[in-house]
């Protein structure tokens, strides 16, 4: 164990008893003041760390990265007070003549780890929710972006003591060893071979956890789709980040009775979106070389590749494919990458199935203007958000959860959701003149009368003889 993380842990640790004395709602809105001011102040050394970690454009990295980050911190300062107040919490019959609240309390210290996609967006947001719930917290950002890890450093350093937040930068060792440490509450975001790893280190402490996972997140797009409009939206998904998004569509199925007008359209815009700032690079050689072996086998199997442009490095072309197998790789794995694979259909009915064989995804899309097409696909399936008629869009709304189910995540951030996946729902039930000592022992008598007639009066039934 490094003596630096541990010495931060245990400086949190000790403050923890008296921040929740002093860390009220207008001291956590101040926090989030200084954590925009921070982020503001470092604007340009922001745009300039991830284009030389992964080749971001500056319009991707404000609407993205900086933008989200932003909008969480006004959200948070306008809400923070409503959300921190004791919910009230009507009489039941078993608890007259009491008084019921629920007071939302901080958990505690905290451990966000941030995944390398989106590496600030995804290490301050979830910071902000933290924060607002009363919390410290420990940031580990992703080792593959260094540039953007060390301005998050400098905006932490210059918003926080480390006693409050504080950057821990490293490997797989450094995560490990911080997973090691019995943390109040984990928010990790990644994959979900790591977040199994996560989880089971988050359980020998027994501390709760936030998993923002991923999945094989599909769209569809039905017979009544306007097929301009999903084209428009299928490529912003799909090439925002070069496809690195936990979110973007997957794979596409398209009916076949528009088939033949839709793929001219989508690759038609696809190559509008190429003319502009180039593509944000894929993050590493390694991941370029998956990406790249994934269409090798797809092709080597019978499938047809059509690629929007050439590759370089890790400078991939977006390609569509066509004719897969379902035991092709990209069949299997996610790919995070801007390969779409597109499948007909005829049968709603065996897409939905096809997609419920499968684990839950992150998302779901339907392109489709008839309500009862959306509603089928909606209610026959499970996913942890769907986009109708547009893609990825519904991270970005305020009063939404985010989060995944099951093999896609665990818990919700975001807003008021993000809030709670920091606190602990505490239930405070207070006496003022209960009638209830006549449920004390000896149940004899009146007592049991009593009693019983709850029974009748709760449960329905006839009375319990003696």
């Amino acid at each position: 164990m490094s003596q630096s993380a541990l010495t931060i842990f245990d400086a949190q640790r000790r403050l923890v008893p008296e921040r929740r004395l002093s860390f009220d709602a207008p001291a956590r809105a101040q926090a989030l003041e200084a954590l925009r001011r921070a982020v503001l102040d470092h604007e340009g050394q922001i745009i300039a760390a991830l284009a030389e970690d992964f080749g971001k454009p500056e319009a991707e990295v404000l609407l993205t990265e900086i933008l989200p980050v932003l909008s969480e911190i006004r959200l948070a300062q306008r809400k923070v007070k409503s959300w921190a107040r004791d919910r009230r919490v009507g009489p039941t019959l078993t608890s007259f003549g009491t008084s019921a609240r629920i007071r939302r309390e901080p958990r505690g210290v905290c451990l966000i780890i941030a995944p390398w996609n989106y590496p600030l967006n995804l290490a301050l947001g979830p910071l902000v929710s933290c924060l607002a719930a009363g919390n410290s917290a420990v940031v580990k950002p992703s080792e593959l972006t260094p540039a953007t890890s060390g301005v998050i450093a400098k905006i932490i350093a210059a918003a926080f003591d480390p006693d409050l937040v504080a950057v821990i930068e490293g490997g797989v060792e450094t995560s490990t060893e911080l997973l090691a440490l019995p943390f109040d509450h984990i928010f990790f975001t990644g994959s979900p071979e790591v977040g199994r790893i996560v989880m089971t280190a988050a359980a020998k402490h027994l501390s709760t956890v936030t998993l923002e996972l991923g999945g094989k997140s599909p769209v569809i797009v039905g017979p009544g789709a306007d097929l301009a409009q999903a084209a428009d939206w299928i490529t912003f998904g799909k090439l925002t980040n070069s496809g690195q998004t936990c979110i973007a569509p997957d794979h596409l199925f398209v009916h076949e009775a528009v088939r033949e007008a839709f793929l001219p359209l989508l690759r038609a815009r696809m190559a509008r979106a190429l003319e502009g700032a180039p593509m944000a690079r894929i993050v590493s050689p390694r991941h370029a070389a998956r990406l790249e072996s994934l269409l090798q086998e797809a092709e080597e199997g019978g499938a047809k590749v059509l690629r929007q442009g050439s590759s370089a490095g890790t400078q991939m072309a977006p390609a569509l494919v066509s004719a897969l197998t379902p035991q092709m790789r990209l069949e299997q794995e996610e790919i995070f990458g801007p390969i779409l694979p597109v499948i007909p259909f005829r049968d709603p009915a065996a897409v939905l199935a096809r997609i419920n064989a499968r684990p839950k995804p992150l998302a779901l899309y339907v392109f489709e203007k008839d309500r009862d097409f959306i509603d089928q696909v909606i209610t026959s399936t499970s996913s942890g958000g769907v986009g109708v008629n547009l893609t990825v869009l519904h991270y970005s709304h305020e009063g939404l959860p985010f989060g995944g189910v099951n093999h896609s995540g665990h818990g919700a951030a975001h807003g008021e959701w993000g809030f709670l996946a920091f606190s602990h729902q505490r239930a405070i039930l207070q006496n003022r003149f209960s009638p209830l000592r006549m449920i004390f022992p000896p149940w004899t008598g009146q007592r049991l009368r009593l009693i019983r007639w709850a029974k009748r009066l709760i449960g329905g039934g006839a009375a319990t003889k003696s």
